[in-house]
């Protein structure tokens, strides 16, 4: 399968509010009401994956491998965080993603991302015959 069309330099970001099912304290830190780093990389994922979406033949998804994220600064429930992915490196079916994450007023998160290109029906039926073991 030729994937050429997926190349560095391709970019997708999206916005979010923090809501309380986003916070710390929701993910079990009982008492940090703020911005929590498993609901970040989530959104990291989600918006690495309409990056590269458009662009794979039908059948064809991505799949996270990696993540080297530092997380800089707490954010508020109610304020906007914008996460910004772009693609950094193609090497045949993995990429390699650069992830900033911004709320209002500061740079929140910065690192890299992994992901790989995978063959749906193909991968589902490896992991359905493993779920069978």
């Amino acid at each position: 399968m030729d994937f050429s069309n997926i190349v560095p330099g391709m970019t997708f970001e999206k916005e979010f509010i923090v809501e309380e099912g986003d916070t710390a304290a929701h993910f079990g830190n009982d008492r940090v009401p703020v911005f929590a780093s498993p609901r970040m990389i989530a959104w990291i994922e989600g918006t690495a994956i309409g990056t590269v979406a458009p662009f794979l033949p039908e059948g064809w998804e991505t799949v996270g491998t990696s993540f080297n994220l530092m997380h800089m600064a707490a954010t508020p429930v109610g304020m906007k965080v914008r996460i910004v992915a772009e693609v950094t490196e193609v090497k045949g079916k993995l990429l390699t993603y650069s992830i900033k994450a911004y709320d209002e007023v500061d740079k929140i998160c910065e690192g890299t991302h992994g992901r790989a290109i995978i063959e749906l029906e193909k991968f589902l039926g490896k992991v359905n015959k493993k779920g069978n073991k």
